[in-house]
């Protein structure tokens, strides 16, 4: 069971409370039994399943409550709570310093994807801003500064390896030396692996870290050993001064549930966690984001920050336009480009409340860019003035002969470039109503700019355009406008950046 499958259960084991019509015990503890299954079959440590539900139990007293409570919200609550509580290690992470020399060591056993997890995390640091680099000082495995030099190179990330010097300690050594000297903020360093926790391994960890004395020691845990985890991070943690972990392969294994809240146990705290082998699938960890995802409730607060990385912030044409209730092809297609550069498709969806895990799965998530990338084939054969039009639909139904024309241009169906023009109205249909709202446009916290009555009618506006199934995901209006409020509160005074997604 991957970790979407346990976040699957999780949810409908919460949702049994919403089809009852009375919650009295005999309901919350069959509730109960079925995320403790969940989290069994996770392969999470049966202590600390048997602890979650104590603590629920204990936390919520339905005789003691009063009538006019909230039961179902409140035992939702307690759950969400206790879950997070068995990710977290209570422990706050070690974070770099920008603007001066940060050295982090990578250890771990051979085969947890330690050297990939190296170039993802320069990458992830590159992506922000930071001057990133690589060393490879992992001498004894065949082909491990091969492997580390194309994942650079393909990054465009600097890196420094030895294919002659044999002694690990020399080249990490003179790697952080030469990186130090030229100013980088990332020096990252990979060291040897083995498939066992042998002596000498640790020994050269140890060696290597005096050497360079890192201000982080990174241990790259296998989520595929479930709960074993816990004792690998005790005995790495027992000889080197290990202050963070990251856990890999977390995207398709049973164990991952079970690899995670074994690490919270040895009060390690995980920085980032790999989802994929590509060099983007790799996030962040914030428990309380972590499990909202999980459970379908989305990650506002990690969507504004892919945003905020897009550095729209300068798009002041675009801005000008919404507030005249404009939109044209063009900028649909722009939009189109924003999401493509936010990164894989499906962490993105999986931020958006109602897109949780059992929405987009790995099909639908392929499937889904490349629709986008179709949409953006169709745009590329229109020309300046179909794309410029203030009205481009109107422009293409009064001359149908442009449809073939660009049917035939991007190879595609007649049929698919009237879906698009389909689309584009109700987008453009929605900025115009959205132009007529005094205060969207202001900046700063849209819920005290903005008449209340105006953005429930922009609410509704959405819902009529949205898919079913994703409406009933996010808890219907509701749940559609809690996340709106999030959105006008998380982006305030960065509403010209927000932009750039909102009208996707």
């Amino acid at each position: 069971m991957v970790l979407a499958d346990l976040g699957r259960k999780i949810t409908s084991a919460l949702r049994s409370l919403s089809n009852a019509t009375i919650i009295n015990e005999e309901v919350l503890n069959a509730m109960l039994k079925e995320v403790c299954a969940a989290l069994l079959e996770a392969d999470v440590n049966i202590k600390l399943v048997k602890q979650l539900r104590e603590n629920v139990k204990s936390a919520i007293d339905l005789e003691e409550m009063a009538s006019g409570l909230n039961k179902r919200r409140m035992i939702q609550h307690a759950v969400f709570k206790e879950l997070v509580k068995l990710v977290d290690p209570g422990v706050k992470a070690w974070t770099p310093t920008k603007g001066k020399n940060n050295v982090i060591m990578f250890v771990g056993l051979q085969g947890s994807g330690k050297t990939t997890t190296c170039s993802k995390l320069a990458y992830y640091y590159q992506r922000k801003g930071w001057k990133t680099c690589l060393i490879c000082a992992d001498t004894f495995r065949a082909g491990a500064f091969d492997q580390l030099k194309q994942n650079a190179t393909k990054a465009r990330i600097p890196f420094y390896g030895s294919y002659t010097e044999m002694d690990p300690v020399v080249i990490a050594a003179e790697g952080v030396e030469k990186f130090k000297a030229e100013n980088f903020e990332i020096i990252i360093v990979d060291t040897s692996g083995r498939h066992k926790q042998e002596d000498s391994l640790f020994e050269e960890m140890l060696q290597v870290s005096n050497a360079v004395q890192p201000d982080n020691i990174v241990y790259v845990m296998d989520a595929s050993i479930g709960q074993a985890c816990e004792s690998q991070a005790k005995a790495f943690k027992d000889k080197v001064d290990v202050a963070s972990v990251i856990v890999t392969k977390l995207d398709g294994h049973a164990k991952g549930g079970g690899a995670l809240s074994a690490v919270a146990a040895t009060r390690s705290p995980i920085i980032f966690i790999g989802t994929g082998e590509h060099i983007d699938d790799f996030e962040p960890f914030k428990t309380q984001p972590f499990i909202s995802k999980l459970l379908g409730m989305g990650d506002i607060e990690g969507l504004i920050d892919r945003v905020n990385e897009l550095k729209l912030d300068d798009n002041e044409e675009l801005i000008d336009k919404l507030k005249h209730g404009q939109f044209t092809l063009r900028d649909m297609y722009e939009q189109f480009q924003n999401i493509m550069k936010m990164g894989p498709f499906g962490q993105i969806m999986g931020m958006i409340p109602g897109f949780g895990t059992d929405f987009m799965s790995k099909g639908n998530e392929q499937e889904s860019m490349a629709r986008l990338k179709k949409l953006m084939t169709i745009m590329d054969s229109m020309n300046d003035q179909e794309l410029d039009s203030k009205d481009g639909a109107k422009l293409f139904s009064k001359q149908p002969n442009r449809i073939q024309r660009v049917a035939r241009g991007s190879g595609v169906a007649t049929r698919d470039v009237q879906e698009l023009l389909t689309q584009y109205t109700k987008f453009a249909q929605m900025v115009k109503k959205m132009g007529g709202i005094k205060g969207l446009f202001k900046g700063g916290d849209m819920s005290k700019n903005v008449n209340p009555s105006q953005m429930a009618k922009l609410n509704q506006q959405m819902a009529k355009m949205m898919d079913p199934r994703v409406l009933h995901h996010m808890g219907g209006m509701a749940g559609l406008q809690s996340m709106m409020r999030q959105f006008q509160q998380g982006a305030a005074g960065n509403m010209k950046g927000m932009m750039g997604f909102n009208n996707m």
